[in-house]
């Protein structure tokens, strides 16, 4: 088997130029396991030449703990790829979350990654039993249970995700990743260890690990959404039940949001309108996520500000020039002290700098 048949090196311009082509609708769906693997290179090889045969597109992450799949199935292979899911011992059986809105193109291409670990926590497994999660609960469980007066809700999902949609009277951490939002967590229950604590995120795999990490540190009562926001919102469907996640879902794929409810409890980064709708900005160079409404799209030409609009109007040349210096390939970036900055702040701290000059 030789090296270029395990990777895809087409640009992206030939990717959407496929997609465009295709003839057939596609599947987004996510599912992932918790299971030791002991040769996760040789098993991603393995699945990358079976998935790549079916047309699969995603991303699937594999680590010596487990597996954390989020793919785009050609509807004509769907149950095809079922099929061959199941002939993989590990995989049997597994919950497969098919997305709440679904689009074409969510992903470009099949990118499978042997990792560390199939979500970043920063915890040393070997300090607890990582196996030992919380009670999962279904949908029709978890609104029952968010009625007990003792109930706590915890979002376990990053604050750029919550702040477009999250549960009622949720705690929503302000971490910017999950490693994180454990600890503050953690310090945001302490005292708190008897309640009934209900955890969520998007598909379940983050309060997996969380669930267990709670129960380590002494709390008695610790539940899980099982199957996460997505599989919640098939069940309130399916169930005629009410949702008490309000707003949108963030994704980690092109279409970065699934409508849950028609709320908008967010606003627009740059005006404060009611908006719920991610974006990466234009200018390659900053690419800051952010929330941005139709108007300030048309404004500011798909990008966090009137410096990065016209940087991203120049030539290729031109940028490529610009990025020799970061300050002036991406203006706010300099700015940035997280992971994913808060374009509010970011607008703050250079207007803080330019008073100071």
């Amino acid at each position: 088997m030789v090296q270029h048949e395990l990777f895809n090196r087409k640009n992206k311009i030939q990717l959407l130029k496929d997609l465009q082509e295709e003839s057939y609708n596609r599947k987004t769906c996510s599912f992932y396991r918790y299971v030791k693997i002991t040769e996760p290179q040789s098993l991603r090889d393995q699945l990358y030449i079976d998935w790549n045969k079916l047309g699969v597109l995603g991303r699937i992450y594999l680590a010596k703990e487990g597996i954390n799949a989020q793919v785009s199935i050609p509807e004509p292979h769907w149950e095809l790829f079922k099929i061959k899911l199941q002939t993989y011992p590990k995989f049997q059986n597994i919950l497969i979350k098919i997305a709440v809105e679904d689009d074409n193109q969510s992903f470009l291409k099949l990118i499978i990654r042997v990792k560390n670990k199939i979500v970043a926590d920063g915890l040393n497994d070997e300090t607890f039993d990582s196996s030992n999660a919380g009670n999962h609960l279904t949908a029709a469980e978890f609104n029952a249970a968010m009625d007990k007066p003792n109930a706590i809700v915890v979002d376990m999902r990053n604050y750029y995700e919550s702040e477009v949609g999250h549960f009622e009277n949720a705690i929503c951490p302000e971490a910017e990743t999950f490693k994180e939002a454990l600890p503050e967590v953690k310090d945001k229950l302490s005292g708190q260890e008897d309640l009934k604590i209900l955890l969520y995120c998007t598909g379940g795999i983050r309060c997996e690990k969380a669930s267990a990490y709670l129960k380590y540190h002494n709390f008695n009562d610790v539940n899980q959404l099982y199957g996460g926001i997505i599989e919640y919102s098939h069940q309130v469907k399916e169930e005629n039940l009410h949702s008490k996640f309000i707003g949108k879902n963030f994704v980690f794929d092109s279409r970065m949001g699934e409508e849950i409810t028609g709320d908008i409890i967010s606003h627009c980064h740059q005006c404060d309108a009611p908006s719920h709708q991610h974006t990466n900005c234009r200018n390659q160079a900053c690419h800051i996520l952010f929330i941005q409404c139709k108007d300030c799209e048309e404004k500011y030409i798909g990008c966090c500000s009137v410096e990065c609009s016209e940087i991203a109007d120049l030539g290729i040349e031109k940028q490529k020039i610009l990025r020799k210096d970061p300050s002036k390939a991406a203006p706010l970036k300099q700015f940035q002290k997280g992971v994913k900055p808060r374009l509010k702040e970011l607008i703050r701290e250079r207007e803080k700098a330019n008073q100071q000059t």
